[in-house]
C-alpha cells in the first residue's frame, strides 16, 4: 500500500477493524519511511459475469433498479428494496464464488422478491422466465398457492435452487425450441 503522504510503497498495519456489518475491513496503517498514519479501506469483490463475457462488480443499486418496476403500484418502500438487495447478496455470497454468472442473480431476487410481495414476484417471474401464455400464469401461481414463501435463509436459497431446475426445465422443453 503506498502512503498517501510521501507515496513509499511500504507500510505496516497498526489495527485491524470489521465494519460495515462485517463487509469491509478498515485498517489503521503507518508509513515506514515517514512515519504518518492513514486508514485503508478492504472488501472482498464479487464480480458479475454477464453473457457477453465482461465482467462488473455486483451493483445492490441495481438489483433495487431491476426489481422497481415490478414493485411499481405495490406496498413496498425503498428500505424493503434495499433489504431484499443486501438478502440477494448474501444468497449469492454465500455459495463461496468470487464470480457469478447474471443468470444466478436474476434467480437470487426470485426468492426474497417472493417473500416482499407476491405480486411483485409473479410480474417479474414473468418477465424474467419468459412467461408466453396464460398457462405459464396459472402455473406459477398454483406454485405460489401450494408452497409459501419461507422466510428463513435456507428456504431462500431451496426456493433458488427450485427456481433454476424450473427455468432449465423450461428452457429444454420443445415450446421453446
Amino acid at each position: 500500500m503506498n502512503c498517501p503522504f510521501c507515496r513509499h510503497d511500504d507500510s505496516r498495519v497498526v489495527d485491524s477493524r470489521p465494519a460495515d456489518e462485517g463487509a469491509l475491513i478498515r485498517r489503521r496503517r503507518e508509513c515506514t519511511a515517514c512515519g504518518r498514519r492513514f486508514t485503508t479501506s478492504e472488501t472482498s469483490v464479487l464480480l458479475i459475469v454477464k453473457r457477453s463475457g465482461a465482467t462488473e462488480p455486483f451493483s445492490r443499486e441495481k438489483v433495487i433498479n431491476g426489481v422497481r418496476k415490478a414493485c411499481q403500484g405495490r406496498p413496498v418502500n425503498d428500505d424493503d428494496l434495499a433489504l431484499l438487495a443486501q438478502r440477494v447478496e448474501e444468497i449469492l455470497r454465500s455459495d463461496g464464488q468470487a464470480e457469478v454468472e447474471a443468470q444466478e442473480v436474476g434467480m437470487a431476487i426470485l426468492a426474497p422478491l417472493r417473500e416482499l410481495d407476491e405480486v411483485a414476484y409473479l410480474r417479474y417471474a414473468s418477465v424474467y422466465r419468459n412467461f408466453a401464455s396464460l398457462e405459464d400464469f396459472e402455473g406459477e401461481i398454483a406454485l405460489l398457492r401450494a408452497a409459501p414463501s419461507h422466510s428463513a435463509k435456507d428456504g431462500s436459497v431451496q426456493e433458488v435452487n427450485a427456481a433454476k431446475k424450473v427455468s432449465s426445465e423450461k428452457a429444454l422443453s420443445p415450446a421453446n425450441n
